[in-house]
């Protein structure tokens, strides 16, 4: 019987790992506990006023909780990991080519990066085109993107990862990740992110705390 309620115990905490694992920052929200993200939460509630205006649908976290590790791909191959990104703020972009709003969302996104893209903060748009790999990349030049880099996925397991995390509902969705991994909103749908709007909530997120 001891053995048996063992196994049990077991299973339990296995589930719970896997259940916190494909959760993400929805599964820890309302964790108040959670002091991997106390600095992010100062964040969240300084930019709460922020969205709106161009940025009125992106849902700021009352308790932002540690985002995903997406595992993508840079131009040429590279593997990399949302947390490559540690120490900056990211805003994540899934996009598709197939995606109307996607296309149109690109430039602005683009302009975001060319006007505010540092060492502190970077606009990290992934594709998750599964044909054609080099449709997007002619896509992007057709539009004139300059300041984005390419990065990829075309398993399109990153847009699983994160629906799992959170209520995605298609794409475009993007995601903003500040610089302790945390995700600090979410937003389903295109944005003006080229917007005075977007400058000024961007801006805001990289106050110092």
């Amino acid at each position: 019987m001891k053995t048996e309620r063992m196994r049990r115990l077991a299973i339990l905490a296995l589930a719970g790992i896997g259940l916190i694992a494909a959760g993400g920052f929805y599964a820890t929200r309302g964790a108040s506990g959670n002091s991997a993200c106390a600095a992010a939460r100062q964040t969240a509630d300084r930019l709460k006023p922020l969205a709106s205006g161009e940025l009125a649908a992106l849902h700021i976290l009352d308790d932002p909780a540690p985002a995903p590790n997406l595992v993508f791909f840079a131009d040429g191959g590279a593997p990399k990991r949302l947390a490559d990104f540690k120490g900056r703020t990211v805003l994540v972009n899934l996009w598709a080519t197939w995606c109307i709003p996607c296309r149109q969302e690109m430039p602005a996104l683009d302009k975001l990066e060319g006007d505010l893209g540092s060492a502190k903060f970077e606009v990290v748009s992934i594709n998750i085109d599964q044909r054609n790999p080099e449709k997007p990349r002619t896509f992007l030049q057709e539009v004139g993107v300059k300041h984005l880099a390419y990065f990829y996925d075309q398993s399109v397991n990153v847009f699983q990862d994160l629906k799992a995390a959170t209520k995605v509902e298609g794409l475009p969705v993007s995601v903003l990740v500040g610089p302790e991994g945390c995700a600090l909103g979410i937003i389903n749908g295109p944005a003006d992110w080229g917007s005075p709007d977007a400058a000024a909530l961007i801006k805001a997120a990289l106050l110092p705390r």
